[in-house]
């Protein structure tokens, strides 16, 4: 993988060191990625009568069957970035599937008070999950992960 360089010489140490150790880092991105879908999803396993509530709260049509459809995607999503398989692609669903439920669940200019600040934080967090799936779309899965082995 090809790594750009800083703009300034001081940078050129962490230059170096990203570029040394791009695939286990890209490593450690899909794995920390990977776990919170895979919790969420999980969860969500655990807890489909309080999914159920939350999506009718939000007024999306068929909860039930949204609930179980979320909490299989997450589950998937996640299985997938920890393995390292079908990479860009589960990056570009992750990216579209957080999008989504950004703008159905965490409308925070809905709320006042507290429920607009934790709103924020996840309409914050999300942002950064999809800029997260954006890098992991333009990276790959690194050379430590299932895609790596099966284009051998």
């Amino acid at each position: 993988m090809t790594m750009q360089s800083g703009s300034h010489p001081l940078l050129s140490r962490t230059d170096g060191l990203a570029s040394g150790s791009a695939d286990l880092l890209i490593l450690i991105g899909r794995v920390l990625m990977g776990v919170l879908f895979l919790w969420a999803g999980w969860a969500k396993f655990g807890g489909i009568p309080g999914t159920v509530t939350y999506f009718t709260n939000l007024k999306m049509p068929a909860p039930e069957m949204w609930a179980w459809i979320s909490a299989f995607a997450e589950m998937i999503i996640g299985a997938a970035f920890i393995l390292g398989i079908a990479t860009r692609y589960t990056a570009l669903i992750s990216f579209v599937y957080v999008l989504i439920a950004t703008l159905i669940a965490h409308r925070y200019w809905e709320y006042t008070g507290a429920a607009q600040f934790a709103n924020f934080n996840h309409f914050l967090k999300n942002l950064a999950i999809m800029g997260g799936s954006l890098a992991l779309f333009v990276t790959g899965a690194g050379r430590f992960s299932a895609d790596s082995k099966l284009s051998k």
